[in-house]
C-alpha cells in the first residue's frame, strides 16, 4: 500500500468515526477523533500489533472502540482529552495573537483600501464621495468609534481636513497604489492621535472609550476569576488524593460507588484544569504589566503635547504630528490589550464546560462521608512534611550517571526545567498514575540530562535505584491514560509515533524512531578564495584624479602611430619544419677495427754520456691484427 493509499484509508477511519458519533448525536470535530485513534492504539489493553498492516478486522475494532469512547458522558478522561485539543487549537502565544487580529482587521478592511486606492475620482461629487470614504477608512482602522455615528464622523472629518483637505485629493489621485495606501495609513494616525488629544483636553473624543480605565477594571475582575478557579480545581485535587490515598491503604481497595480508576481520572482531569489555568493567569499577569507601562507613557506623552500646544494658534507640523503618532501608536497598544484579555477570558469560559463530568460524578455529598476523619493535605502541606529530607549523594557513587543536585550547589534552583511538569515519577508507577508534587528540598536527580523531582526520599531513593524502569513505566501509564502525555510534557518520549494525517507506508500508525549519534565535521577556516582587487583605490584624491582623466579622454581623438621601436614589441610568430628522422637499411652489418698506434723511444734511460734516441715503431700491421 503506498503512502497516498495509507493516508486515504486512515482519513476514512476518521470520517467514519465522526459519522457514527453524529448519528448518536455528538458532533466531534476531526482532530479530537484523530487523536482518540491515536490513544486507543497505544493502549495495550486493546491489544493492537504495531508492527503489521491493521486488518479489516483491525479496522472495525478499532472504530468501535472508539466510537465507545467517544460517546460516553461519565467519563473525565475523555474531558480532559477534549480540553486538551480545545487548548491546543484556541491557545498561542501573545504576538501570534496580535498577528492573528491584526491579519484579520486588514482582510476586513481590504474592500475599503480597494475602493480608494482603485478610485478614478473625476466629479465634484465623486470626490466628495471619495473623501466620505476615507473619513470611513480612517474611523474603521482606528477603533474609535462607529462609521455610522454622526457626531463620530463629523468630529473625524473635522480632524482630517486640518490634515488633509479636500483640494489635496487630486496631488492624492496622482500617487501609486502603494503610496495611496501608505498615506492612508499615517492619516489614521494622525487622525487618531488628534482625537485622543483633544478627548484629553475636553473638546471632542465622541465615540472613544476610556480604555486605560476599562482594562484597569477588567485585568483585577479576570484574575479573581481565575484565582478563584484555581483555587476551585486545586481543592478537588487535593479531596481526590487524599481519597485516592486513602483507598490504597485499605486492603478493600476502594468502594463500589467511587471506582478507584474514575476517581485517578477526575484526579488528572482538574490537575489538567489547573494547569491551563495557570497558563492564562500567567498570560493576564503580562497584560496588567503592560497596561501599566502604557498608562505612565501615555501620561507622559499627553503632558508632552500639551507643553508643545499650550494655547498657540499654529504649530508647526514637524513638531506637533510625530507626537499624534506616537500617541495613536499607545492606543493600539491598549486596544492590543482588550483583544488578548478578551481572548483569555473566552478561553477560560470554553475550558471549563470540560470539568463539569467529574464534579456531577463526584459531588460534595458523596465525597464528605468519606473524608471524615481525614486530614486533607494540601501540595504546599506535603511539600512542607518531606521538606530537609535530603537525599544522600554518596549512597550512589558507583553510578555515575546519576547525580543529585541542591540548591547549594546550583545555579536558578528554582527554575529548573523538571520532568513530568514537577510531579513525582515514582509516584506514579507505584501508585498507578497517582500524582503527587515533588519536593525539590529533597534533591533533583539529574539522569541523561533530564531532572526529576520525588515527593519522598523513599522514592527517590528508589527511583534513582533504577531510573530506566520507571521512566518506562511512566511511558506505559501513559499509553493507558493517554491524555498524560500532555499534561506530564511526554512527547519527546512518543516523539515516533506518526500523527494520522501523516501515516506512512501499509497503513501502519507507527514508525521506528530514529537513531541519533555524535558526529563531528570540520570546516575549512577559509572556503571562499581570496578576491585581491589589484587595481583597488581607497584614496577619494585618487579617484578624482581618474574620473577627471577619464572625463578630458571623452572629449578627445584617440589617434595611432608606429614607429620602428613600437614595431619591435609587438608578436611576431613564426612556423618551421621540424629535421624529418631519416635511416637507412643494408643487407650486411660489419665494423672495421684498426691496430692503435704504439711507439717506442729507445736510448732515453741507462746511457752515459751523449745519449742517442731511436724511434722503434711497434705498430702491428693491418693485416697480422
Amino acid at each position: 500500500m503506498s503512502r497516498a493509499q495509507a493516508e486515504s484509508v486512515i482519513k476514512n477511519i476518521i470520517r467514519e468515526i465522526v459519522q457514527e458519533c453524529a448519528s448518536k448525536g455528538h458532533s466531534l470535530s476531526e482532530t479530537l477523533v484523530a487523536f482518540m485513534v491515536k490513544a486507543v492504539v497505544l493502549d495495550p489493553h486493546n491489544q493492537f500489533n504495531v508492527d503489521r498492516t491493521l486488518t479489516k478486522e483491525d479496522v472495525q475494532k478499532l472504530i468501535k472502540l472508539c466510537v465507545d469512547r467517544l460517546v460516553d458522558l461519565r467519563s473525565p478522561s475523555l474531558d480532559t482529552i477534549k480540553m486538551q485539543v480545545y487548548f491546543d487549537m484556541n491557545y498561542t502565544t501573545r504576538q501570534e495573537f496580535l498577528d492573528e487580529h491584526r491579519r484579520v482587521l486588514e482582510a476586513r478592511l481590504a474592500p475599503v483600501t480597494r475602493e480608494i486606492t482603485d478610485s478614478r475620482a473625476r466629479t465634484r461629487e465623486e470626490l466628495e464621495s471619495l473623501y466620505r470614504k476615507i473619513v470611513s477608512y480612517v474611523l474603521l482602522r482606528s477603533g474609535l468609534g462607529s462609521p455610522t455615528d454622526i457626531a463620530v464622523v463629523r468630529e473625524a472629518t473635522a480632524a482630517l481636513q486640518s490634515v488633509f483637505p479636500q483640494t489635496e485629493l487630486g496631488t492624492f489621485m496622482s500617487l501609486t497604489k502603494r503610496d495611496k495606501e501608505r498615506q492612508l495609513h499615517e492619516l489614521t494616525l494622525i487622525v487618531s492621535g488628534i482625537r485622543l488629544f483633544n478627548k484629553e483636553c475636553g473638546k471632542g473624543g465622541e465615540g472613544i472609550d476610556d480604555l486605560p480605565g476599562i482594562l484597569n477594571e477588567a485585568i483585577p475582575a479576570t484574575t479573581q476569576n481565575l484565582d478563584a478557579e484555581i483555587q476551585n480545581s486545586q481543592h478537588s485535587s487535593f479531596r481526590y488524593t487524599t481519597l485516592i490515598e486513602k483507598f490504597q491503604s485499605d486492603s478493600s481497595g476502594g468502594l463500589s460507588e467511587i471506582p478507584s480508576q474514575l476517581l485517578k481520572d477526575a484526579l488528572i482531569n482538574v490537575r489538567q484544569h489547573e494547569t491551563f489555568l495557570r497558563i492564562l493567569l500567567n498570560d493576564v499577569i503580562g497584560c496588567a504589566q503592560q497596561v501599566e507601562m502604557l498608562v505612565n507613557q501615555l501620561s507622559t506623552r499627553m503632558d508632552q503635547l500639551q507643553q508643545t500646544v499650550q494655547s498657540k494658534t499654529a504649530v508647526p507640523t514637524a513638531q506637533v504630528y510625530p507626537q499624534f503618532i506616537s500617541l495613536s501608536h499607545l492606543w493600539t497598544c491598549f486596544q492590543d490589550e482588550m483583544v488578548l484579555l478578551s481572548v483569555l477570558s473566552n478561553i477560560l469560559a470554553s475550558i471549563e464546560p470540560f470539568t463539569r463530568t467529574q464534579r456531577e460524578l463526584f459531588p460534595d455529598d458523596v465525597l464528605s462521608p468519606h473524608l471524615q476523619n481525614v486530614a486533607i493535605k494540601s501540595d504546599e502541606q506535603r511539600i512542607q512534611e518531606t521538606t530537609g529530607q535530603r537525599v544522600n549523594p554518596e549512597d550512589f557513587e558507583d553510578d555515575p550517571k546519576v547525580q543529585w543536585l541542591f540548591p547549594e550547589t546550583t545555579k536558578n534552583y528554582n527554575q529548573l526545567l523538571l520532568q513530568y511538569r514537577g510531579y513525582c515519577g515514582f509516584s506514579i508507577v507505584r501508585n498507578d498514575r497517582l500524582l503527587l508534587p515533588g519536593n525539590p528540598d529533597i534533591g533533583i536527580l539529574q539522569y541523561q540530562d533530564k531532572l526529576y523531582v520525588f515527593s519522598s526520599n523513599a522514592a527517590a531513593v528508589e527511583f534513582a535505584k533504577n531510573p530506566p524502569t520507571f521512566i518506562n513505566g511512566v511511558a506505559e501509564a501513559a499509553k493507558a491514560s493517554p491524555e498524560l502525555i500532555q499534561l506530564l510534557e511526554l512527547h519527546q518520549q512518543f516523539a515516533s509515533i506518526t500523527p494520522y494525517p501523516q501515516a506512512g507506508e501499509g497503513g501502519k500508525m507507527f514508525e521506528k524512531p530514529v537513531t541519533k549519534s555524535d558526529s563531528g565535521t570540520q570546516t575549512d577556516t577559509h572556503i571562499l578564495e581570496h578576491n585581491i582587487v589589484k587595481d583597488y583605490e581607497w584614496n577619494e584624491w585618487e579617484l578624482r584624479r581618474k574620473a577627471i582623466k577619464l572625463a578630458n579622454l571623452r572629449t578627445k581623438l584617440t589617434k595611432t602611430v608606429q614607429t620602428n621601436l613600437s614595431n619591435l614589441r609587438r608578436d611576431n610568430v613564426s612556423q618551421v619544419y621540424l629535421p624529418k628522422e631519416q635511416g637507412a637499411q643494408t643487407k650486411k652489418e660489419s665494423s672495421s677495427n684498426v691496430p692503435k698506434p704504439q711507439v717506442f723511444m729507445a736510448g732515453l734511460r741507462g746511457i752515459r754520456g751523449i745519449r742517442t734516441m731511436v724511434r722503434v715503431d711497434l705498430t702491428k700491421d693491418v693485416n697480422d691484427a
